[in-house]
């Protein structure tokens, strides 16, 4: 039975280390740019590695199902108690999540910007040759959200078109 529960599994240490090495994932991965984990927020991709190594030394290991259990009920118990916190409080969702970041407004390109992202001009432009841009006049924004995706906001004619304030909405303007 000892697969199932051991009095010897350290149910407290798991708990306190599960929330520390989700910690740390999410810090690293706010250090390491948004561009290594593309449709991943940091939150994601921090709770989608812890579980998956839990998942692993549970069935790999001489862990215990309920050891497993425990870690991985930590986990979402937290996240649910992040996800609550954010809503609540709007300094931590900027301390957890990046916020988007404008990569060309109008036909400028914020090369500051660009290098602060880790992202060549090379990937840019091909991320506006994929939205059918073929003048920088065309161009109204690029933005690098905060899933690490690039959106081109454009306009197809020469139109004295404007982007409406509230869609860029939290996007910043310089690093």
């Amino acid at each position: 039975m000892d697969w199932i529960y051991s009095i010897k599994d350290p149910l407290i240490e798991t708990l306190i280390g599960s929330i520390i090495i989700f910690v740390a994932i999410i810090l690293l991965t706010r250090v390491i740019g948004l561009r290594s984990f593309a449709k991943f927020t940091a939150y994601d991709f921090a709770f989608t590695i812890a579980i998956g190594s839990i998942i692993s030394s549970t069935l790999t290991s001489s862990t215990s199902i309920v050891h497993g259990i425990l870690a991985i009920a930590s986990l979402l118990i937290l996240t649910f108690m992040f996800s609550l916190l954010q809503r609540k409080y709007a300094w931590l969702s900027f301390a957890i999540s990046n916020s988007p970041l404008l990569l060309m407004k109008d036909n400028e390109i914020l090369e500051r910007n660009l290098k602060h992202a880790r992202i060549e001009k090379s990937q840019l432009l091909a991320k506006l040759r994929e939205a059918n841009v073929t003048k920088f006049d065309q161009v109204l924004a690029v933005v690098l959200e905060s899933t690490g995706d690039i959106s081109v906001l454009h306009k197809s004619t020469d139109d004295n078109i404007q982007i409406d304030t509230d869609i860029l909405e939290g996007v910043r303007l310089n690093p």
